[in-house]
């Protein structure tokens, strides 16, 4: 060990983390532990600059423009960040980062495939038509592209419409999905959508039932050359929105089932990089169902880290050519909790009766790691305190 960090001490170059919140301020304290220098640019404020691993901090123009490109060039150039790792933690800057990939890979080293990869997972039509292609288990899934189309009778309620781009009908819709229960809420649903940015940029899909224990699987992985040199794999234990939205509270768990199925997507894309990819358990047949990739790291990125899997410096040793040991186990029943963000959706789950008190107090047992707090780098836990209003209103 002494050995490597010796190595990547004499290194010049460092990485640049792009968006700088919870999961920036993993990847920023994984690359900074290893004496990697790192700067963090962000749209806002954020929790990655205040960390004592961070050596400069940048504004930047909004994440989904090729502005942001532009900025990262004269960035370069200003601050001396030439062969640099670019590290994005943010779904709009991988696909600028990939739109403008010749410009920016002439200047940084990169990590985020291009736009034919891109294209294919992003868009989830193109990746739920891929995975059926490879015979990969997918929700049943319906496309509609007018308000007016007959809602097929086998249409199985209750039902999800969710972008084709997920950020984009976030930012549209401000809700990562909408949930229907009987026909006339859907075609409400689809009217309402059809105002704002057209049912043709959406999907609808049977919602997979719960039964307590099929929770959102990631299923993530280092890959080189379309082959998986090594993987990690959590599942979300509590989440905001109620089931269709982001990990509060999350375990590592052992998860083989999902190896085959991301081994033939992965090899099927030729992928190269980090990625996140999301199943579901379907209790109806037992199978996990593919949900979505992601071409980043994920938010809890640093309890990947404390099983063992640490992404970040993976990337880092990768795109420098450094030798790179790739762990074949991990750590498994850890927990990672954002305990601001845990407490308050948790004593919301509490008083509308989803969830029992007693369920939220045993959930406790067992290793846990915060998600921001670090006794090492102490200040971005008073920043998330002081900032957390303002983050909030900004990231809506």
């Amino acid at each position: 060990m002494t050995g490597k960090k010796s190595e990547l001490k004499e290194m010049t170059y460092g990485a640049v983390i792009i968006e700088g919140h919870v999961q920036g301020l993993s990847n920023t304290r994984a690359l900074g532990e290893a004496g990697i220098p790192v700067v963090v640019v962000d749209m806002t404020n954020c929790l990655a600059r205040y960390s004592r691993y961070c050596t400069g901090f940048f504004y930047s123009p909004p994440f989904d423009s090729d502005d942001l490109a532009l900025f990262l060039l004269d960035l370069a150039r200003r601050e001396g960040l030439e062969g640099w790792l670019l590290l994005p933690s943010n779904d709009h800057a991988v696909y600028t980062i990939a739109r403008n990939r010749d410009a920016l890979g002439s200047v940084f080293k990169l990590i985020t495939p291009g736009t034919d990869v891109i294209d294919l997972i992003y868009n989830k039509k193109n990746l739920l038509d891929m995975a059926t292609e490879l015979g990969v288990a997918i929700p049943t899934t319906f496309y509609f592209n007018r308000t007016d189309e007959k809602i097929p009778a086998d249409l199985k309620f209750p039902v999800i419409t969710r972008g084709r781009f997920g950020l984009s009908f976030f930012k549209a819709m401000k809700a990562k999905a909408l949930m229907a229960e009987t026909t006339e809420e859907l075609r409400e649903q689809l009217s309402h959508i059809d105002r704002v940015i057209g049912p043709d940029k959406t999907l609808t899909q049977t919602v997979i039932s719960f039964d307590g224990t099929n929770r959102t699987v990631s299923f993530t992985a280092f890959c080189t050359d379309g082959e998986i040199r090594c993987w990690w794999a959590g599942r979300k234990l509590r989440e905001h929105p109620w089931r269709f939205g982001t990990a509060t509270y999350a375990e590592s768990i052992e998860c083989e089932e999902c190896l085959e199925s991301t081994t033939r997507l992965i090899r099927k894309l030729n992928y190269c990089g980090i990625c996140e990819v999301e199943y579901i358990r379907d209790p109806t047949d037992n199978n996990y169902k593919l949900i979505e990739i992601n071409a980043r790291t994920w938010l809890w990125v640093g309890l990947a880290k404390a099983c063992g899997v640490d992404y970040a410096l993976m990337a880092y040793r990768y795109v420098n050519g450094l030798e790179n040991t790739f762990p074949d186990d991990y750590v498994k029943g850890v927990k990672w909790i954002n305990y601001l963000t845990d407490t308050w959706f948790s004593l919301g789950a509490m008083f509308s009766g989803r969830m029992k008190p007693g369920e939220y107090f045993t959930s406790f047992k067992g290793k846990r790691i915060p998600a921001v707090f670090s006794w090492r780098d102490i200040i971005p836990s008073f920043a998330l305190v002081l900032l957390s209003f303002y983050i909030a209103r900004k990231r809506r």
